[in-house]
Order: C-alpha cells, then structure tokens, then sequence
C-alpha cells in the first residue's frame, strides 16, 4: 500500500543516495539496469515514480512546483541529504527546480537530454493514441500496440509506452499512468526554469548527439542557471541517451560522481 502523497520508489543497494526521476509516460522501471549498476559502486539508488506515474499516487494537480514538492517530503519522510540527483528530460525540468530550492539538499545535479528552457507542446500524437484506447473492447497487449501503431509508428516508443500497461483485474487491462490528467496538463510539461533560479553546485548536463532538445543556443541560458555547469554529448543517442548508449551514457555519470 503507497502511504499518500508519498513517491513510490524501487531502492537498490547501501550507501550514498543516488536520486534518479523518470521523463514524462515513463517510470522507475525505465532506470533499474543504470540503478542496478550504480548499487554496485556503492550507492543507494532510490528510483522514482513521480505523481500521476508508475505506482505512485494521482492528483489533479501537476506543474514543476508540485513535482519539487513531491520531492522534498518523500527525502523528508526517508531522511535524505547530501543526494546526486538525476532527472532525465521532464524528470530533469523538476531536478533541476529542486536542485535550485534544496541546495543543501542536493550535493550534485545530472541533467538528461532537457534544457532549463521552454518547449512548445510536441506530445500531442503521443497521447491522442493513449486516449483512442477503449479497454471494453482491447484485452490484450497486441491488440493495444496495434491500436497504438495507427498513431506511433516507432517500434521503441510504443514499447516504452505500453510499460504503463497493467492488468486491473482479469481480463481489464488499465494505464498506471494519470492519462486524464496529464493530458490536459500538457502545457506545464513544457515550462521553463523560473530566470531567478540558481544552483551553484557541481552541475552535468548529458545530452544526445542526435537531439535536439538541447542545442548551442541553450548553453548560455544553462550557465546562468547553473554556473559550474559541464555540457556533454553522449554519442550515437538521441533523446533516449541513457537506452540508447548505456556505457556511455554510464560511464559519463561514474566520472562525474567520482
């Protein structure tokens, strides 16, 4: 049973706490081979799932401030400090507004493939295919990839998304994830780090070689937020640097951690 308003996490391993928060659709399940990994070095990885996503609660509510929220009470309710916080891409828009909150919380920060800038809405297909799903009539997972196709035709993205898949009882499939709201919350996917938030600590930013969500342009905006911040490709990966080149994706957070 997840106490209310409390984060749902996957924690692996003893030592120092390692904080790793999931994009938007996504979960803590999407981080268990880099968490696995990084227990092994000596760290407590606490994988999240963030309000409205895997098994944690749903709320009406959803924006940056109530995800840094969010944050705060479950380090509060499991005695965190001194944490190396990951975020990747939605997940790294709400590290890196706790990052710029909590700073005595945070000793460093590792941003995925995000920038501190505002982006346009760009999930709408996404989730119009989310919301074409009729689970009267879809009772198996084949038949919710094809009904899914129509709209995504990305093998991998209708892969990630359908991890959201669960059965609610026999027979009834369900979304773990908030669908309604998250859809009309869209926008606030979107926003941007408040100008007058800063974090002074140790800062990386990982973005992939072929995305675009991070660009050239971004990097002044980034330094004004996070003055000791470091900018690093991670080669051959899009958006889903961390899937799609895991050792080095990897090895770019063991060095900056070590």
């Amino acid at each position: 049973m997840v106490e209310k308003n409390i984060l749902y996490s996957n924690i692996l391993g003893k030592g120092r706490p390692f904080v790793i928060l999931h994009g938007f659709l996504g979960m803590n399940d999407n981080w268990k081979t880099h968490g696995k990994q990084l227990s092994e070095y000596g760290f407590e990885v606490h994988l999240m799932d963030q309000r409205n996503h895997g098994s944690s609660f749903w709320d009406d509510t959803f924006n940056y401030q109530v995800l840094s929220d969010d944050l705060k009470q479950y380090c509060h309710a499991h005695n965190l400090n001194n944490i190396i916080l990951l975020g990747h891409s939605m997940g790294g828009k709400t590290a890196m507004l706790f990052a710029t909150q909590h700073p005595e919380v945070v000793s460093k920060l590792i941003v995925a493939d995000i920038s501190p800038k505002f982006y346009p809405i760009h999930h709408q297909t996404i989730l119009e295919g989310l919301n074409a799903l009729n689970f009267d009539d879809i009772k198996t997972r084949e038949a919710a990839d094809q009904a899914i196709g129509k709209y995504i035709t990305d093998f991998g993205t209708r892969q990630f998304l359908l991890k959201n898949l669960y059965w609610k009882e026999k027979g009834q499939l369900a979304w773990r994830i908030n669908l309604r709201v998250l859809t009309k919350e869209i926008e606030e996917v979107g926003a941007a780090l408040p100008y007058p938030a800063i974090f002074t600590k140790d800062t990386l930013f990982l973005r992939g070689e072929k995305s675009n969500y991070i660009t050239l342009d971004d990097e002044t905006l980034i330094k004004h937020h996070f003055p000791k911040a470091m900018i690093k490709s991670i080669k051959k990966a899009g958006h889903w640097l961390h899937a799609e080149n895991p050792k080095d994706f990897f090895e770019a957070l063991i060095n900056f951690v070590d």
